[in-house]
């Protein structure tokens, strides 16, 4: 199976990076989108995450990968929402903004800058390497 590629975005306040990190892995849960509960429903083990702290840092992070497929969201008092498990990875070495992601042409069409309060939604592979080396020191 191809790697498919991913963006999830959060609210510092409610899970932050440094909390994944020490966590290592974590249920993305909490969703109560019908379109990004469609797109975790979509990942694969194996599948590359990108994680965005929203509405005070506006940046990308750090990386992540996908370790187990979807389940039911245990988070759920009503409805059918589904989770999925995360593993973090590694911390980009400089946080790509949002300003920096609308700047670049080549993320001109990221579902970042065209369904801004989505909290999950796919990427293409180009894109995800290009976040990832926004994210680069430059040497």
């Amino acid at each position: 199976m191809t790697t498919q590629y991913w963006l999830v975005k959060t609210e510092p306040e409610a899970y932050a990076w440094e909390t994944f990190l020490r966590d290592r892995r974590t249920n993305w849960d909490g969703v109560r989108n019908y379109q990004a509960r469609n797109h975790l429903r979509a990942m694969r083990p194996g599948d590359a995450v990108l994680f965005y702290a929203s509405v005070t840092t506006k940046a990308v992070l750090g990386t992540a990968k996908v370790t187990k497929a979807f389940f039911p969201d245990k988070t759920a008092t009503e409805g059918d929402w589904s989770s999925v498990e995360l593993e973090a990875g590694e911390t980009l070495a400089s946080p790509v903004e949002l300003a920096a992601i609308k700047a670049d042409a080549k993320l001109a069409d990221l579902p970042l800058l065209k369904q801004s309060r989505l909290s999950v939604m796919p990427l293409t592979r180009a894109q995800f390497e290009r976040i990832v080396k926004l994210g680069q020191v430059a040497s």
